[in-house]
């Protein structure tokens, strides 16, 4: 009998949502890996995010559901809000669950980002580890840190973020080849930042909208100004908040003169922002007349971050033993919160495809590179164009008015095809016991799912015949020889 091929050793840069992820699936797989960060501890910084059925099997199969529901609370619509808060009919989300089989959920992102973390052995995560170089000798890839440390792999994933240092050092070697596409060296584009973060627990008889059941998410238009106010509840008792400022035009981020709006999740810059954005009225469904500011004083300012929303999908995912995931080769707007459920998209397919992996040649490695973005780069561009066009119910002016005014007056049958759509992507892992689907729409079928399956149960039923050898009983004719 053959013996298994040897498992590769994966070195994944970055600890955000993808990255923690795809620990958490290879740790299931009994692939080897190790994690760097380049931040020397966790901060809670952030908003919320909003996690539904595109995921929500797959935390089932890593037995963190029942955890996952604890902290979070169910979504079941977004109320949109005139500044002067007039309200427009509420996109409405609870036929979500019907369809799909779950329901959506908020959760604050940094209690959802610990969650991960702790599924992650201390030993193979490695924090305050920023990457400065990599190369690739002998079938290997090295990682040179800040600390004067290197350290060798098989694979290596990029899951640093939209400014990835990954990226950019594959990037300046395949340039040097003559082999980058010129889509690929521009600049990301961006025509708005915004503030987020997430305030201390809060007194529900000041704030009766904490005793809801489910999450309060609100937001206020600001047509004839260039800001955009959302709030959203959480079940920790606190709000999450999120303020955005639609830039004139789109810029480019390396030549924006606004120095720190090209920084990912930090509080550096924000204070300017902090400061002319208070005032920005806000829907907490009381009855009162509330101001964004008073959020803000209840949050604590280093917990502030000052954020770029870049949009765009590179052509490049992949070169030699190195791979992207997440912000680091696909970045959109936030206005459908499909950020990071892509990133995870991504650890999911990636993971299904490293354990599938016949061997860790070169040849086989860049295989299955090609197989992950064919699966996952027309999703993530469709995900792209959703998120640019949603991006215009936020924005200002009357074209902004006119796209809130007509998405959320859609007649319902047409709600639930446009939801049917979007929920037929639901990823599992396929080396793990399958979930079995709950809705009333089939998912679709991933590629990268059946391949890893095919394998997992292969493997299991060799298991199950060499077991079974191994425990027949023996006849009395095999006892006298």
């Amino acid at each position: 009998m053959s013996t298994p091929p040897e498992k590769p050793h994966v070195l994944i840069v970055g600890a955000g949502i993808g990255g923690l992820l795809l620990g958490n699936l290879l740790e299931k797989s009994n692939v080897p890996y190790t994690i760097f960060e380049r931040a020397a501890a966790v901060k809670p910084l952030g908003s919320c995010i909003s996690v539904g059925p595109n995921l929500l099997a797959v935390f089932e199969q890593l037995g963190i559901y029942e955890h996952f529901l604890a902290i979070s609370i169910p979504m079941n619509e977004i109320s949109y809000f005139k500044p002067n808060m007039t309200a427009y009919k509420a996109a409405d989300y609870r036929p979500v669950e019907g369809i799909a089989g779950y329901a959506y959920r908020v959760v604050a992102r940094p209690i959802y980002y610990d969650l991960l973390l702790k599924q992650i052995p201390p030993h193979k995560i490695h924090f305050g580890k920023r990457v400065l170089g990599i190369s690739e000798k002998h079938e290997k890839v090295t990682v040179e840190t800040s600390d004067n440390a290197t350290w060798e792999g098989d694979i290596l994933v990029g899951a640093d973020g939209a400014y990835s240092t990954v990226r950019q050092r594959l990037y300046e070697r395949l340039v040097a080849e003559g082999k980058l596409p010129k889509s690929d060296q521009e600049e990301l584009p961006f025509s708005a930042i915004c503030l987020v973060g997430q305030t201390t627990v809060l007194d529900p008889n000041e704030y009766p909208c904490l005793t809801l059941p489910s999450c309060h998410f609100n937001v206020v238009l600001g047509y004839e100004g260039p800001y955009t106010a959302a709030t959203m509840t959480t079940s920790e008792q606190t709000i999450c908040w999120m303020t955005l400022r639609h830039l004139p035009k789109t810029t480019k981020s390396a030549m924006d003169k606004r120095a720190e709006e090209n920084l990912e999740w930090g509080p550096q810059g924000a204070q300017a922002m902090y400061d002319e954005t208070r005032d920005l009225p806000v829907q907490l469904n009381d009855g009162k007349k509330r101001l964004i500011g008073e959020l803000y004083d209840r949050t604590p300012k280093e917990l502030i971050s000052k954020i770029a929303l870049d949009e765009k999908v590179f052509d490049t995912w992949y070169s030699g033993r190195t791979v992207l995931i997440g912000d680091a080769c696909h970045k959109v707007h936030p206005s459908r919160g499909q950020g990071g459920v892509n990133a995870m998209h991504d650890a999911i397919v990636l993971a299904n495809l490293l354990y599938a992996l016949p061997s860790s040649t070169s040849a086989d490695i860049v295989k299955i590179f090609e197989e992950y973005k064919k699966e996952r780069h027309p999703i993530a561009m469709e995900s792209y164009n959703d998120a640019h066009l949603a991006s215009k119910m936020d924005g200002r002016g009357f074209f902004g008015a006119l796209v809130v005014s007509i998405a959320t007056s859609v007649p319902k049958w047409l709600w639930i095809r446009v939801l049917t759509s979007a929920l037929k992507a639901r990823p599992q892992v396929g080396f793990l016991p399958e979930i079995k689907d709950k809705g009333t729409v089939a998912p679709t079928d991933s590629p990268s799912f059946l391949k890893a399956k095919a394998l997992f149960e292969k493997t299991q039923q060799a298991a199950f015949v060499s077991d079974k050898s191994a425990h027949a009983v023996s006849t009395p004719a095999d006892l006298m020889k």
